[in-house]
């Protein structure tokens, strides 16, 4: 198991690397079903996000069609405008879900939770299974067009804001992840599973730049359509 979170932090640039920054931030292009779904749609479609590498805190800019940003931290989610004045507040956010779906709408504020906690896990991987009170067991790899990939089963501490408290990471020949399954708590824990590609060279650090969403069937397979999220990452700065 340690030597698989070794391996796969190596070939993504290293601890020693990876913790000398204090943040990373990029641009967003999103696409899939949810947005719409979510009655959200157009809101992030592009956008710039910035993700604290040591705390659980994470902006996007901007939140269309106004200029405002958001301030995301696992108790509380903010929605401010340029000159830093509140438009909305959210305490206890993950509470804030309770009985939801796949199609019940969500606030800004909502959205604000959903996609700090969900860019802070993704672009903090696979060094976050380095953070402390994260478990991991690897088992059985699973095999892609004939070749295997080796997996992490994953048990994330409850402060750690994620998608569910066991996932499971997909690792390639080269160590790079590829593969990211979970079930949505917030959202009546449908099952998805995250295909990352693209990856380029950032400062020393490897990045996808290309994840997609599926929903995963009980047989552990991903269906081809609908793609509930499409994210492109772009312009990456590490400080």
């Amino acid at each position: 198991m340690s030597d698989l979170i070794d391996l796969a932090i190596e070939a993504a640039g290293g601890l020693d690397k990876f913790r000398g920054f204090r943040s990373v931030s990029a641009n967003l292009h999103h696409s899939g079903v949810i947005w719409r779904l979510k009655q959200r749609e157009g809101v992030l479609t592009n956008s710039r996000v910035k993700v604290q590498l040591h705390e659980q805190r994470v902006s996007h800019t901007a939140f269309a069609p106004s200029s405002n940003h958001s301030v995301y931290t696992p108790s509380r989610v903010e929605i401010r405008r340029e000159d830093d004045s509140l438009v909305e507040a959210l305490d206890a956010p993950r509470d804030s879900f309770d009985g939801f779906e796949m199609e019940t709408p969500w606030s800004n504020a909502q959205l604000a939770y959903f996609a700090g906690y969900t860019m802070w896990t993704y672009l903090n991987s696979p060094f976050l299974l380095r953070h402390a009170g994260v478990q991991a067991k690897e088992v059985e790899p699973w095999r892609v067009d004939g070749l295997p990939w080796r997996r992490l089963r994953v048990e994330f501490p409850r402060h750690l804001a994620t998608h569910s408290a066991v996932q499971t990471f997909y690792f390639d020949r080269d160590h790079l992840l590829r593969r990211h399954d979970y079930e949505v708590d917030i959202q009546g824990r449908n099952a998805a599973a995250r295909y990352l590609s693209d990856y380029v060279e950032v400062q020393g650090i490897r990045m996808p730049t290309r994840f997609r969403i599926y929903p995963r069937t009980p047989a552990n397979e991903a269906l081809a359509e609908p793609l509930i999220v499409g994210v492109d990452l772009s312009n990456f700065h590490f400080e």
